[in-house]
């Protein structure tokens, strides 16, 4: 687990600081800074891992919060493809299931996996460490725009992230389990846990 969380440390570090040489029409420079299309990117292809993670889990275990969550990360990836699509920036997401353009990812991937296929309850420690993840990464991301098309899609996606984590620690809760924040605030996660699920529109 400590290789993982280091790898994802290393993976923010590096999204926080890289400069992409992709989508160089003036159009999409004029419209988007370069932080912007490099967060959109990423987080296309994290809302993939996690639905991709999810998948594999409920694969291996029929659990149904693992089947309905992996369907709600499809439509986190559709709300990022949208934005893409509006400023013609290049769709990284690949087509196969647990294959990503982003090797770093594509190794958290591959130790998330690993980590699931140990027990029922490790799968749902990674499912709240990949919701705990994102919501840190977008509440990043936010600081990073000021375009209310992109702030808007965020919100919703915290928000949908927001009931997953509810979801996975409810039930790591009900087997005598409690999640460990790694990324957000403790207090933020004791906020969302002591609240009930959210609407968070289409």
């Amino acid at each position: 687990m400590k290789n993982i969380v280091f790898l994802i440390i290393s993976l923010s570090l590096i999204v926080t600081i890289s400069c992409s040489s992709d989508g160089d029409s003036n159009t999409q420079q004029i419209t988007l800074s370069q932080d912007e299309v490099n967060d959109l990117k990423f987080l296309r292809e994290e809302e993939k891992l996690a639905r991709d993670v999810y998948i594999y889990a409920y694969d291996k275990y029929s659990d149904v919060v693992f089947n309905n969550i992996s369907q709600s990360e499809q439509q986190h990836m559709d709300k990022i493809l949208v934005l893409l699509n509006t400023y013609n920036v290049e769709d990284p997401a690949l087509p196969n299931t647990g294959e990503f353009s982003n090797q770093i990812l594509q190794g958290i991937y591959n130790d998330l996996t690993a980590q699931v296929d140990i027990s029922l309850i490790e799968a749902l420690k990674v499912g709240a460490t990949i919701e705990d993840l994102d919501i840190k990464d977008i509440e990043n991301f936010e600081n990073r725009t000021d375009k209310s098309n992109i702030l808007n899609t965020y919100e919703k996606l915290k928000c949908g992230s927001r009931n997953h984590m509810r979801n996975y620690y409810n039930q790591l809760s009900n087997n005598g389990v409690t999640y460990v924040v790694q990324f957000i605030s403790a207090s933020e996660l004791t906020t969302i846990i002591n609240s009930s699920n959210e609407q968070c529109g289409n």
